[in-house]
């Protein structure tokens, strides 16, 4: 783990209106971006891979929480950014936290639609951007985001959601951080996010880094053909193309 602190200077006027316009343009592109994701069965369950990534990623991440002090989850304030249909806010439930204790946001309506049928009704959700969040300072005990700021082409946007998701933690919380670090020639609505970025992003926070997820083009294959086989080069990380962080902010 180590520690950064960076000090920022105050912007003009002048470039707080030219910030403020290339996010309203960056978050337009998301949205249209996101719009144009139709085929979910992609990322389903059934697929082998993807189940495998998953049940990897739920024991890194459940193992993170402990390690940090942030179980049990019963009485822990949650947020999570881009939250889409919901998936990881039932997780949080299924780990113990109280519905009525999780809040999940995300840009997209229809998203937030989705998310209303599948999840417990005591969760809130709100449609709405996270650059600028309707809560207090200090108000949750723990932040979290998956693979939104891959997401985000814009470094203005992505150091407003990053302060944001900073104001709203307590002092002494926690940000879990999971997405990916390299950028996908397939794909240019996405770019990867190294962990020098995530520290310019969180600055005078404590982290802690774990290499995760075997590259889709050869988890896929490889998982259809051996999950033995696939568990035993993930564990390798040398193809891992995802990053879970755990960002402490100070007391």
């Amino acid at each position: 783990m180590r520690t950064e602190t960076r000090q920022f200077a105050e912007p003009s006027r002048g470039s707080l209106d030219i910030a403020a316009d290339d996010s309203t343009i960056e978050l337009t592109r998301i949205h249209a971006a996101y719009s144009r994701r139709t085929d979910r069965s992609r990322y389903s369950l059934l697929d082998p891979a993807n189940f495998l990534a998953s049940r990897e990623r739920e024991k890194e991440i459940v193992s993170a929480l402990a390690r940090h002090g942030c179980l049990p989850l019963e009485n822990a304030r949650i947020l999570e950014i881009g939250c889409g249909a919901g998936y990881w806010l039932r997780e949080f439930v299924r780990w113990g936290a109280r519905p009525e204790n999780i809040i999940g946001i995300d840009l997209l309506p229809e998203r937030i639609a989705e998310a209303t049928t599948s999840c417990p009704s005591r969760i809130t959700l709100r449609c709405q951007s996270a650059a600028k969040l309707d809560y207090s300072s200090g108000t949750f005990d723990l932040v979290f985001q998956s693979t939104v700021f891959t997401s985000i082409l814009s470094k203005h946007l992505k150091t407003q959601i990053a302060r944001e998701m900073l104001r709203v933690l307590r002092p002494g919380g926690t940000i879990l951080w999971y997405d990916f670090t390299v950028n996908n020639p397939w794909n240019p609505d996405v770019r990867g996010i190294s962990r020098r970025e995530i520290n310019q992003l969180f600055p005078g926070c404590r982290f802690e880094f774990q290499r995760l997820t075997l590259a889709p083009p050869i988890g896929r294959p490889l998982a259809r053909a051996s999950t033995l086989l696939y568990q035993a080069l993930s564990a390798l990380k040398i193809f891992d193309t995802h990053c879970l962080a755990t960002i402490h902010k100070a007391c």
